[in-house]
């Protein structure tokens, strides 16, 4: 069970004007609101952060969950130590417990939730909440921090009901809400290596060759997986040695070892971690073998959005965004010491039938309508596929 915080609040960003002359951006303020999107009623900003963060500070890791995944955001704020937007779906009775979780992790918590995480919170406007109340209200009722968090043994009205997760509405409202110039559009059960905040703003200050060229630029971050009850690796010597004791192996290696594969990553492994931070390891597309790829990668505003029509459980939720990437010709400047390591517990193949069905209606939905519409939108170039 977290504890009360006591310890002062430690976060890690620039704190140099420099770092203004080689971000170009302007600051964004974090003022809640109310507004349709699509089929989804969504509070945007409903619970902002105490810390405010100047575009050019730090870098905002976006992500979506659900209440049930939310005892993943402590251990990815110790890493992290930086702003988090992060977009809970929550349909029907799912809001007044998503609320209890809040309550409960900002106030029972070990980690300062409190300052550095902006809470946005959406719902299928044909399963709306009964009241919601405004979110400056939400904490006059304190957590019983006595009590087991409310995602234990959890029984969610979206299970109830069989309502898909959308998960592409989740990552957008988490994008476009963050304050900084720079984003980490990743997944909650997603921990990054620490110092990355800092040691990537440094690189961005340095403006190293890469970096000054004129395509449009993202950083990808290797993805590995864990054994059950491991501790996560704190740099990428302690990475590697745990690889090569088979504690743990690369992203989706037993579920889809084509949506991770990372263009030279044999040679990433090999090559030694360098001192003094980041740099670019590597500048990979995603054509031939790596077609398919699903990079996670810090990026910015500016970078595609994700198609709202995809939901988790039907998959393939990012290839489309990746496909026009290909098309705009990005380059993925893969980072050299960085990297995420996902919730401990290597995943497994496992029948579905249910998610079988959804997939398929997904395939047909992107062959069918979203590939041409983007086609339309983005154009083809030779070698890109969704």
């Amino acid at each position: 069970m977290p504890t009360n915080r006591t310890s002062p609040v430690t976060t890690e960003h620039s704190t140099t004007l420099a770092m203004q002359g080689n971000i170009d951006c302007n600051d964004r303020r974090q003022q809640p609101y109310t507004a349709q999107r699509g089929d989804y009623w969504v509070l945007y900003n409903y619970i902002p952060a105490n810390r405010q963060f100047r575009c050019w500070e730090s870098v905002t890791y976006t992500t979506h969950a659900d209440y049930t995944f939310l005892d993943n955001l402590e251990p990815l704020l110790e890493r992290w130590r930086g702003p988090i937007s992060l977009a809970l779906h929550a349909p029907g009775t799912d809001f007044n417990t998503t609320l209890w979780t809040v309550r409960y992790l900002r106030d029972c918590g070990s980690q300062p939730v409190a300052d550095l995480v902006t809470f946005h919170v959406y719902f299928p406007s044909k399963h709306l909440p009964k009241s919601i109340p405004k979110g400056s209200s939400v904490f006059e009722t304190k957590y019983n921090c006595s009590l087991p968090p409310p995602w234990v043994n959890a029984s969610t009205y979206k299970s109830q009901k069989k309502l898909l997760y959308p998960v592409n509405v989740g990552r957008n409202v988490a994008r476009e809400m963050a304050s900084t110039f720079y984003i980490l559009a990743s997944d909650i059960e997603l921990y990054p290596s620490p110092g990355v905040i800092g040691d990537f703003l440094e690189m961005i200050r340095r403006q190293d060759a890469p970096l000054r060229h004129k395509n449009p630029k993202v950083f990808p971050l290797s993805i590995f997986e864990l054994e059950a009850n491991m501790n996560l690796p704190n740099d990428k010597t302690e990475l590697v040695a745990m690889l090569k004791n088979g504690t743990a192996i690369p992203f989706h290696k037993k579920v889809c070892p084509g949506c991770h594969n990372v263009p030279r990553s044999k040679e990433w492994l090999r090559a030694n971690a360098t001192q003094g931070g980041l740099r670019v390891f590597h500048i990979g597309k995603r054509t031939g073998y790596f077609v398919h790829w699903e990079p996670i990668y810090i990026g910015t505003h500016s970078d595609p959005l994700y198609d709202e029509r995809l939901s988790w459980e039907g998959k393939s939720d990012k290839m489309t965004q990746g496909y026009a990437l290909c098309v705009l010709d990005y380059e993925f400047q893969i980072l050299d010491n960085a990297f995420l390591v996902h919730k401990p517990g290597i995943k497994t193949l496992k029948k579905d039938p249910a998610r079988a069905i959804a997939a398929g209606r997904t395939n047909s939905l992107i062959r069918k309508t979203i590939f041409p519409e983007m086609k339309i939108l983005y154009g083809s170039r030779k070698g890109c596929a969704v």
